[in-house]
């Protein structure tokens, strides 16, 4: 029996200090060496204290202020420890029920907009902690935003522009805008 057992302990430390310590160690620090800001978690810092992750979504319900894409994180929306989505089907009730709040939510906070509302403002992405919203979300809220800030929207969109991201590598996904560094931004312009 020790003849079993001993080989299979020495692989079993030997494959738990290779997988779950230098691994780990080599990869952090390749990480830390070739991409810092992202490796430390991309902190957005504003005024000298921590406001943020520029990977991780936050709920903005302010009028005043771009809205990011809702959470699928419960109970606490956008809780990176917690990211999964929601799974419900596009034939689930629950689904249908939760996007019709979220659009009522949307007309009532700007009931002269009849635009069509865009799917990343009314449905959380896979991850359910998704920082950015499209283009077209964020056209959509530009009127709101400008009427309550007092801010003409030529002015706005030309903020949007500036904090707009394209596709990455140049063909994947669509472009898209961080909503924290763009409130932040919009903050700094008109508090």
């Amino acid at each position: 029996m020790n003849s079993i057992l001993r080989p299979a302990l020495v692989l079993f430390a030997a494959l738990s200090l290779l997988t779950g310590l230098a691994y780990p160690l080599l990869v952090t620090g390749v990480a830390r060496v070739a991409l810092p800001w992202q490796a430390e978690g991309s902190v957005i810092e504003h005024q000298g204290r921590a406001v943020g992750s520029a990977l991780i979504g936050q709920a903005f319900a302010d009028p005043g202020h771009f809205w990011s894409r809702p959470s699928a994180t419960a109970p606490m929306p956008y809780n990176a420890a917690n990211s999964a989505g929601s799974n419900l089907g596009p034939s689930n009730p629950a689904l249908a029920d939760a996007v019709r709040e979220r659009v009522a939510a949307l007309r009532a906070a700007d009931p002269g907009n009849t635009a069509p509302v865009p799917v990343d403002l009314v449905t959380a992405s896979a991850s359910g902690l998704d920082p950015h919203i499209s283009r077209a979300a964020a056209d959509y809220q530009l009127a709101r935003v400008a009427r309550v800030r007092g801010v003409p929207e030529a002015e706005l969109r030309a903020l949007v522009e500036r904090h707009s991201e394209g596709q990455l590598f140049g063909f994947l996904g669509e472009p898209r805008v961080n909503v924290l560094q763009l409130n932040l931004a919009l903050d700094a312009l008109r508090p």
